[in-house]
């Protein structure tokens, strides 16, 4: 029996689920890997993701030749690349791990159906997280859309959850398959340039600083976080891996991969948050959108420090220290009343760790109109912040080296004067 396994947010070999099944139940795997054209056209050619996962499928291509076993690599639509390649290769079955956003899913449902016509098998398997929308309900078969309720009922599951890990490195080397070899195709194949700009953080699972993440991880100046987000967007580490460390060393850290399946499960069962607030009164709040004020923001020239050296920070690493988001989310929305979503867009073009639950969760959140989100009447102060956090300044001075000089931009809009502002202009549109 031939069969594929397509790798999706799953790039690794060890620790994979389907990856596994696949190798177990059929007695010829193809496994591939499709550049998908739907999202590239979307991104623009400098795109240093792609660049990464161009990468990654080049060191799974290697790994995979060790056992013997080719690895093929398409460009194009998965739509019309699935069916076509599972009639090609004659197989009885695709495998893949699951992907959870509603783009996702319509991709995968159109597949399916695609497949069976052909009385081709179309199997899923859970990977990129510990417990499923479907594992983690309230007593009434709904979902939790407040946070510490479903982080409860998460750790009461997850108690009765098997995390072992999957032999899938073990079953390949016990296996190869007689599939031909073909080439893989370059970055400028696919359309996008090939110069790293960002520098990709370490997949090392450090324990250390796992260990020690409730103290320093609010602290932007110092190596406080595991920057393991874009790790974990795309599969190259085990979540199941990551969750026994967090679960050993540091209930905080744990906490944070708990709200990373409480966005995916919101966004899977609410999928109109991808670009509607999940508290609709929210929707009509009026807008300022000033766009001389979003460019400032963008470029981190508003003024204030704090919100400045993160987005610096964002532009030229493709990255941004969780606290520091916060507040630039929180500034943005309510400080200059520019519309999350523009936010949340730019966000999704630059982090490399974008990932749409989590992003939208987060923006959300900092918007005041997310399903567990800060009040509307909770507007942060970033020069409060930048005290509290980054007293020293250090973290401002690495971003901004024009902080002390008289060139550094007068605040764009007054605190005082933004804050009212923002909690009038929010009350009158959830009032109406």
């Amino acid at each position: 029996m031939n069969a594929i396994f397509w790798h999706r947010r799953d790039l690794r070999i060890n620790d994979n689920c389907g990856l596994y099944h696949a190798f177990k139940n059929a007695e010829n795997v193809l496994p591939i890997f499709i550049f998908d054209t739907t999202i590239l056209s979307k991104l623009k050619s400098d795109d240093q993701r792609v660049i990464f996962i161009h990468q990654e499928v080049k060191a799974l291509r290697d790994k995979y030749a060790q056992s013997g076993v080719n690895f093929h690599v398409y460009i194009g639509d998965p739509q019309d690349l699935i069916p076509t390649l599972a009639k090609k290769y004659n197989c009885s079955a695709v495998y893949t791990n699951r992907d959870y956003e509603p783009d996702a899913i319509k991709r995968d449902n159109k597949i399916e159906k695609s497949l069976k016509k052909k009385d081709i098998k179309f199997l899923t398997f859970k990977d990129q997280v510990i417990l499923e929308h479907d594992q983690v309900l309230k007593n009434d078969g709904l979902p939790y859309t407040v946070f510490t309720p479903y982080k409860n009922k998460w750790l009461e599951t997850f108690k009765k959850t098997d995390v072992d890990p999957y032999a899938s490195e073990q079953i390949l080397k016990e296996n190869s398959t007689t599939f031909p070899e073909i080439e893989l195709p370059s970055l400028k194949k696919i359309g996008f340039d090939d110069e790293q700009i960002f520098q990709i953080p370490s997949r090392k699972i450090d324990k250390k600083l796992i260990k020690s993440y409730d103290q320093t991880r609010d602290f932007p100046a110092i190596e406080g976080t595991s920057r393991l987000g874009v790790h974990l967007r795309f599969g190259t580490i085990s979540i199941r891996e990551l969750t026994k460390v967090a679960l050993k060393e540091n209930t905080v850290f744990l906490s944070e991969l708990i709200w990373r399946e409480f966005y995916q499960m919101i966004l899977f069962h609410y999928p109109h948050t991808v670009n509607k607030a999940f508290k609709t009164n929210y929707d009509f709040i009026v807008w300022e959108n000033n766009e001389s004020q979003f460019k400032a923001w963008c470029e981190g020239k508003t003024g204030y420090p704090m919100v400045d050296a993160g987005m610096r920070q964002l532009n030229e690493t493709g990255y941004m220290h969780n606290r520091v988001r916060m507040v630039v989310a929180s500034f943005l929305s309510k400080h200059l009343l520019i519309d999350w979503r523009w936010g949340e867009a730019y966000f999704a073009e630059k982090l490399l760790d974008y990932e749409c639950a989590s992003n939208i969760g987060g923006w959300q959140w900092a918007a005041g109109c997310g399903c567990d989100a800060a009040p509307y009447f909770r507007v942060f102060n970033p020069q409060l912040q930048q005290q509290k956090f980054d007293k020293d300044m250090k973290y401002i001075r690495t971003w901004i080296p024009e902080f002390d000089e008289l060139n550094y931009p007068q605040p764009i809009v007054e605190h005082k004067m933004a804050r009212i502002r923002a909690i009038e202009r929010y009350k009158k549109a959830l009032n109406e």
